[in-house]
């Protein structure tokens, strides 16, 4: 928070139970019938010691720091170690676990979509099971449970065998975008949450370089009982194991549970997230606010986005090794372009949530971030491979590694754009919903017979980028168009970008579980 309307004084808002969302209903016992009771509970306590407080750009860092060393390590890390031991098959691939385990046609491309599909069956239930439990508790469970599984596809030997734990796998594991999304929420401003959604999201890229140095250190095993591939998976089932119960002790579950900070912290760290108006947390499920989620234009759009980014990511996360590999490459010069890979994966991420914050367009620029993967997908159907043409098409397949950027820019639209704890659950299910679909569906484009340079592939991943592009222009015009339409109805004035500048909105409803449509101090961001 660098400027004077990032400064909170403490004393303008609430000071006890009732002032919470002044002006509106209360139950008999003098809660607040939409704010969670927990909540209210929470910022009742001894607010008189912190009257006067002022949440200046020094005490806003050093908060923030807390924050990051207590909430953004662990979802850095466990994202890291997702998209690890999710991405591991891959690796394995061409360690020898197709010919260990006699995969045969489209039996190793249904090895990843499994984990989708499995994803898609538990998206909602996990969603809704976040939203009711501790939530830091329900991580560290998944955790341990997911790295127990990912040690168990050492000893498969079939098809079958793989399947199961891939499934279980899928099970387990999704429970770490919504979890994320959730407490990038709860934990962090708007303003912030593109960047801390980028700085878990980038693992996809890091695993990429670490998990090829793993890779290529592992496959220069000789002689040892176990198998190369079964060597990679117990050692990193083992270690997510071990960090999943790390968790148990480290991770608070929301501010009113930190007892790792002072009250004190603890009610500013609240207090920093209320001109969010998305609220911290709500355990009731409200049936308008799902109705509204399914009606809602928005909700769809983003939900689009999130399908058409995650197909071609999807096909190119199961079969980038092959297709490198057939283009000459050796096995471990495979691997070390993964590193190559992954480093420009973080880059493009990176430079998309630092634009995004500095211009405040998220969708333009994941409107331009799409457009290297069009080009380099044009490259791969118009090139063929040849021993001249190799480093060409490396160069094109680097500029295919857009999505990540998309994918954060998208989720940070989602996370800033709809308010209500349950209508959240249901855009959070149904956008990664979408994303499990895309994710199953892409590697079946990648058809046996089209190998190796499968065009068929390439060409329906032209024709989805052109839908997205569509859906991110839709998307833009409709926030601005709400903006409008919500500042007509209070007479106010915001620049542009659809942004709080100069209408003194009072946040009064921050903490009340209102829907973006129903609080009038709600502002879009795109």
């Amino acid at each position: 928070m660098s400027d004077k309307r990032d400064v909170v004084r403490y004393e303008d808002t609430p000071k006890d139970v009732h002032s919470i969302g002044s002006g509106s209903t209360y139950d008999h016992a003098g809660i607040h019938r939409g704010i969670d009771a927990e909540v209210a509970q929470f910022f009742a306590q001894q607010t008189a010691e912190i009257q006067g407080k002022v949440i200046d750009e020094a005490t806003n860092r050093r908060l923030r720091w807390m924050i990051h060393k207590r909430v953004l390590s662990v979802m850095v890390i466990t994202y890291f170690a997702q998209t690890l031991d999710k991405g591991t098959i891959n690796f394995a691939s061409i360690m020898g676990i197709r010919e260990d385990t006699h995969l045969k046609g489209q039996e190793y491309a249904w090895l990843t979509t499994c984990v989708y599909i499995a994803i898609l069956a538990w998206e909602f239930p996990t969603n809704r099971l976040i939203q009711r439990l501790p939530i830091a508790k329900y991580l560290a469970f998944n955790i341990m449970a997911w790295g127990a599984v990912l040690a168990c596809t050492a000893a498969c030997t079939s098809f079958t065998g793989l399947v199961i734990v891939r499934t279980l796998l899928g099970v387990f594991e999704c429970v770490c975008q919504p979890a994320f999304v959730f407490l990038s929420t709860m934990w962090y401003t708007r303003e912030e949450q593109a960047l801390i959604i980028g700085c878990f999201y980038s693992m996809n890229g890091f695993q990429q370089c670490v998990g090829g140095l793993i890779a290529y250190g592992i496959a220069h095993i000789h002689g040892a009982t176990l198998k190369n591939w079964q060597i990679l998976f117990t050692l990193l089932g083992c270690i997510t194991f071990v960090w999943g119960f790390f968790i148990l002790f480290w991770m608070p579950d929301s501010p009113m549970h930190a007892k790792c900070f002072s009250l004190e912290d603890r009610l500013l760290m609240a207090e920093r997230v209320r001109k969010n108006e998305t609220g911290i947390q709500n355990k009731t499920f409200k049936k308008y606010q799902a109705v509204e989620a399914f009606t809602d234009p928005t909700v769809w759009a983003i939900t689009l986005i999130s399908f058409t980014n995650a197909l071609p990511t999807g096909g190119l996360g199961a079969f980038s090794n092959i297709i490198l590999n057939a283009f000459g490459f050796t096995q471990l010069q495979t691997y070390l372009l993964a590193i190559a890979q992954g480093a420009i994966i973080m880059l493009f991420l990176f430079s998309a949530a630092y634009l995004s914050k500095k211009y405040d367009q998220k969708l333009l620029c994941a409107f331009v971030y799409t457009l290297p993967n069009i080009a380099g997908t044009i490259v791969f159907i118009c090139v063929p491979t040849s021993p001249h043409t190799k480093v060409g098409l490396l160069m094109a397949f680097y500029c295919m590694q857009g999505f990540g950027a998309v994918a954060v820019l998208n989720l940070a639209i989602m996370t800033g754009n709809t308010g209500g704890r349950t209508k959240q659950v249901i855009a959070s299910s149904l956008v990664f919903v979408a994303w499990a679909v895309g994710n199953a569906i892409g590697p079946q484009v990648f058809q046996d017979n089209d190998a190796p340079r499968y065009i068929k592939a390439f060409v329906a991943h032209i024709v989805v980028y052109g839908v997205q592009l569509g859906a991110i222009l839709f998307l833009r015009v409709r926030l601005m168009r709400l903006n409008a339409l919500k500042r007509r109805a209070q007479a106010a004035s915001t620049k542009f970008n659809g942004e709080n500048v100069d209408e003194n909105l009072s946040h009064q409803h921050a903490f009340d579980d209102l829907t973006d449509q129903e609080n009038p101090d709600f502002r879009y961001v795109y």
